[in-house]
């Protein structure tokens, strides 16, 4: 009867947390409307800072940060004794 009543307990606290974080968005300041004639103007995002090692990316893909995270896998699905 413990165990249930801890479980329940944790749930209803796991679906309040959800509902309490999705009220948050739900409730958020609207955009304002765009120019009267509906274009939005978007400016290029900068990029300068990104050319080192890390962020080379010849396909689009990082090649160090995939290579990094693949070497990490297997560490992560299988516990060491």
């Amino acid at each position: 009867m413990n165990a249930s009543l801890r479980r329940g307990l944790a749930a209803s606290a796991l679906v309040g947390t959800a509902l309490l974080g999705s009220a948050a968005t739900a409730v958020a300041a609207p955009q304002p409307a765009p120019e009267e004639d509906g274009v939005v103007i978007v400016d290029q995002p900068d990029t300068g800072d990104l050319h080192n090692k890390w962020t080379f990316a010849p396909l689009g893909i990082p090649v160090l940060g995939l290579l990094d995270s693949v070497a990490g896998v297997p560490g992560k699905l299988l516990p060491l004794p």
